[in-house]
C-alpha cells in the first residue's frame, strides 16, 4: 500500500504542481503580454508528464479506495466515504474541464479567447488544490 500511496501522491505532485506553474508563473505574463505561445508551449511540454501523472492518480486512486471501503460502501455516509465522494466530485470536474480545454478553447486560443483560458486555468488548478485537500483528510479520518 505503500508503494501505491507513493505513486498517487507523484501523480498529484505533478499534476497539481504543473498547474500551479502554468497559473502562477506563466499566465500572467501570457495575459499580460495578450500572447497564447506561452502557454501553448507549456502544454505541449506538460501534457507529455501532465496526462500520464492524471492517470496514474485515477488508476492508484481508484484502487486505494478500493483496499479502504468495499465498493458497496463508496457511497455510504461515513467521513472516509465522504472524503472519497468528493474525490470522485474533483475527478469528474478535471474531466469536464479537461473535456472543455481541449474541444473548445485550445483549439481556438488566440489574444482575445485567451482570458476565458486564463479562467479555465484557474479552475482546473482550484480543483487541483481540493484534489490535495481532501487527499490528505484521508490520513485524519475523512472528511465532515
Amino acid at each position: 500500500m505503500r508503494t501505491l500511496l507513493f505513486l498517487h501522491l507523484l501523480g498529484a505532485a505533478i499534476w497539481v504542481g504543473g498547474h500551479l506553474v502554468l497559473a502562477l508563473g506563466i499566465l500572467p505574463g501570457a495575459l499580460r503580454r495578450r500572447d497564447p505561445q506561452a502557454i501553448r508551449a507549456f502544454e505541449q511540454v506538460y501534457e507529455r508528464i501532465g496526462i500520464p501523472a492524471l492517470l496514474l492518480q485515477v488508476v492508484s486512486g481508484l484502487w486505494l479506495a478500493s483496499l479502504w471501503l468495499s465498493f458497496d460502501h463508496w457511497f455510504g455516509a461515513t467521513p472516509v466515504a465522504r472524503a472519497l465522494q468528493l474525490k470522485l466530485l474533483l475527478l469528474a470536474a478535471t474531466a469536464a474541464l479537461g473535456v472543455h480545454a481541449r474541444l473548445r478553447l485550445i483549439p481556438n486560443l488566440d489574444a482575445e479567447s485567451l482570458p476565458k483560458l486564463g479562467w479555465h486555468i484557474a479552475a482546473i488548478t482550484l480543483v487541483g488544490l481540493g484534489f490535495v485537500a481532501v487527499g490528505q483528510s484521508f490520513r485524519f479520518g475523512g472528511a465532515f
